[in-house]
């Protein structure tokens, strides 16, 4: 893959309808008192399962303004053999997983952890941001947007 197909910026102009939906529909589970870095670790993670490398990069440069290490960004993809990640952060990185690769359904297991860490409402949101990145995923890697570069990144390459 060589280039971008469309960009980002030509999604919320050629449908801007469907870009104020899908956006809006990924910030309740913030709304709803979900913990944002916890909502960031799931969109990273469903968008490495996706391929979307505009996603990935994105939702790593939104979680590190938020403060999450990044020793923990980088361990995303291998979740399970890393000590960093709590009982509730395990639990919603199972569920992303369950829901993003759905040819198996979602099994008791998944589910029981789950509803161990998070209420009924609370798994209800988050269900509610996987299903949002996996929209975005589906857009971002069928027209190959360019991922975001670093503002830092930007600046020093200016001077």
């Amino acid at each position: 893959m060589s280039h971008a197909r469309k960009e980002y910026t030509d999604f919320e102009k050629l449908a801007p309808d469907v870009f104020a939906v899908v956006r809006s529909l990924g910030h309740f589970a913030a709304k709803a008192g979900l913990d944002k870095q916890l909502i960031e670790l799931v969109k990273i993670r469903a968008s490495q399962i996706n391929g979307c490398a505009f996603c990935v990069q994105y939702h790593i440069l939104q979680s590190e303004s938020l403060g999450i290490p990044a020793d923990k960004l980088n361990l995303v993809v291998v979740w399970r053999e890393a000590p960093q990640f709590s009982a509730r952060e395990r639990a919603a990185l199972a569920w992303t997983e369950a829901l993003t690769m759905l040819p198996n359904g979602v099994s008791d297991e998944v589910y029981a952890q789950a509803t161990a860490e998070f209420s009924e409402q609370e798994l209800t949101y988050l269900t509610s941001a996987i299903a949002s990145i996996n929209v975005w995923n589906r857009f971002g890697a069928a027209y190959r947007w360019t991922p975001p570069a670093r503002k830092q990144a930007a600046t020093a390459a200016a001077s």
